[in-house]
Order: C-alpha cells, then sequence, then structure tokens
C-alpha cells in the first residue's frame, strides 16, 4: 500500500511557485530521507503532506486518504522545540503532549495515555528518566524525547525534520540506530541536509528543489548533488568510520558517472 501518494501537484504563495508538476509515492514500510537546498521547498513539502496548507492544483493522498484526515495516523518530530528551559515540566509531561489528539476537549488523560506514553519512552531507552525534568536532559535524550512523543500518538508514518540538528555525533549515531528499529514497523520520511550520512541509512533519497526526484541510495552520484544544489557539496560522515566507508561508497559511484569525488576529510 502507499503511505503517500502525490500526483501533478502544484503549490506557491501568491504568484510565487514553491513546488511545480511533483508526482510522488512512498510505499508503506519505506524509509526515505527528503534532502535539497534551502528554499527548495523541502519545509512546505512537509506542511502540504501534514494537511497544514493544501495545494494549488493536484492531489495529495497520505495513508489512503486526505493528509487532513490521515493526521491522527502521522507522528511529527521538528526541527526546533519552542520550549522555556525554565519551566518546570517533566519527561513524562512532554509525552502526554502527544496523547492530545484523543483528547479534543482538553479531558485528564486515562490508563491508555500512559501506557501509550510509557511504551514510547521505553521505546526510546529513557524509562528511568520519566520523572525527570526535562530541562535536565542533554541534548541527545530531549530528542529522543521528542521521538517519543510522536511515537506515543501510535502512528502509522513518521515525519522527522532535521532531527540531529542540534545534537553531538554520539547522540546522532543513537538517534539513527532508533530509526532503523522504528522503521521496522514504521514508515519514515526523515529530512536531513547530511547526505553523506542518511546515503547509508535510508533506503531511497527524494531530492526535493522546486520539483520532487526519488533517487535510489546507490544512484546519488556527484552528478545528482551537483543538479541539485547548483554545484559540489561536502558529503560528510561524522562518524569515527567517515574516511573508510564514505569515500569508499562515493568513488564507486563517481566512477560510474565519471564525475570526481565529491566527498571530503571529516
Amino acid at each position: 500500500m502507499e503511505a503517500i501518494a502525490i500526483e501533478n501537484m502544484r503549490f506557491g504563495y501568491d504568484a510565487n511557485p514553491v513546488l511545480e508538476d511533483v508526482n510522488l509515492t512512498i510505499d508503506e514500510g519505506d524509509f526515505v530521507s527528503m534532502v535539497g537546498p534551502n528554499g527548495g521547498g523541502k519545509t512546505t513539502l512537509i506542511k502540504l503532506l501534514l494537511g497544514l496548507i493544501r495545494p494549488d492544483t493536484g492531489t495529495i493522498r497520505v495513508l489512503g486518504g486526505t493528509p487532513e484526515k490521515a493526521r491522527v495516523h502521522v507522528g511529527y518530530v521538528p526541527q526546533y522545540f519552542q520550549f522555556d528551559m525554565r519551566f518546570p515540566v517533566r519527561v513524562m509531561d512532554v509525552i502526554l503532549m502527544g496523547r492530545l489528539d484523543r483528547h479534543p476537549h482538553w479531558g485528564h488523560y486515562d490508563r491508555r495515555d500512559r501506557e501509550a506514553a510509557l511504551d514510547a519512552l521505553s521505546h526510546v531507552g529513557l524509562y528511568e528518566q520519566r520523572d525527570q525534568p526535562f530541562n535536565a536532559l542533554s541534548g541527545g535524550q530531549r530528542q529522543r524525547v521528542l521521538i517519543a512523543r510522536a511515537l506515543a500518538s501510535q502512528p502509522r508514518l513518521f515525519f522527522l525534520d532535521e532531527p540531529t540538528a542540534n545534537v553531538d555525533p554520539a547522540a546522532q549515531d543513537e538517534l539513527y540506530a532508533l530509526l532503523n528499529e522504528l522503521n521496522t514497523r514504521l514508515t519514515i520520511v526523515l529530512v536531513s541536509h547530511d547526505i553523506g550520512f542518511v546515503s547509508s541509512l535510508v533506503k531511497r533519497v527524494v531530492c526535493v528543489n522546486r520539483g520532487a526526484h526519488v533517487h535510489p541510495t546507490s544512484d546519488l552520484t556527484g552528478q545528482v548533488i551537483a543538479e541539485l544544489y547548483g554545484s559540489d557539496i561536502a558529503m560528510v560522515r561524522h562518524d569515527h568510520k567517515c574516511e573508510a566507508r564514505g569515500r569508499e561508497n562515493l568513488s564507486d559511484r563517481s566512477d560510474r558517472s565519471d564525475q570526481s569525488d565529491p566527498s571530503h576529510d571529516c
């Protein structure tokens, strides 16, 4: 079954087109990364898939229905979490926010809500921290709490916008390992600028720059990247195996496309 199906979609702000002639299919169970230059339309495309805005023309189907109807089955982890770090909120309180859609009239959380929240905390390895203040956690732990908050809604489709933007390399590795495990039961769309890293993690890459084009990670060559971003960019691995794995894979691909290797030292 298709998790996402977009046909002949166009969207613009006023008279300025942001996305044009977009045709895209993502199957259930897939793990894809959405990449592209700033201003290329990635954030706008996510908003369209979440039903926050509507296309000017064309159709969008999410989990077989409209984005608005599918939203209850979609988990979303934003790049930035607007939160006053002085506010005394517990980890469990943050997780339970993921259950608010079950309580349109702001009723009290029930047993099912708390069970879902605790199950989500267990999945991200933070069960023991459930009663700790949110502001006492490390950056990587806070990001895992935000993932747990989205998981508490028990989604079928998961969107993450630059989830590793504000965490250190060790926390990045932990997050990507977690996402690999979650992909066994969820469809995942990951927005990231870290092309070198996600190319070894995801199954396919959706290149967004006014349009949207899907590439298997094996086809992510220097030529494709140059066409997407307008010039060669660094493809950097952030773990200790960067030089051994990143360069080997990219040099193989560039041999096939007669392009120079766009990777650099870590």
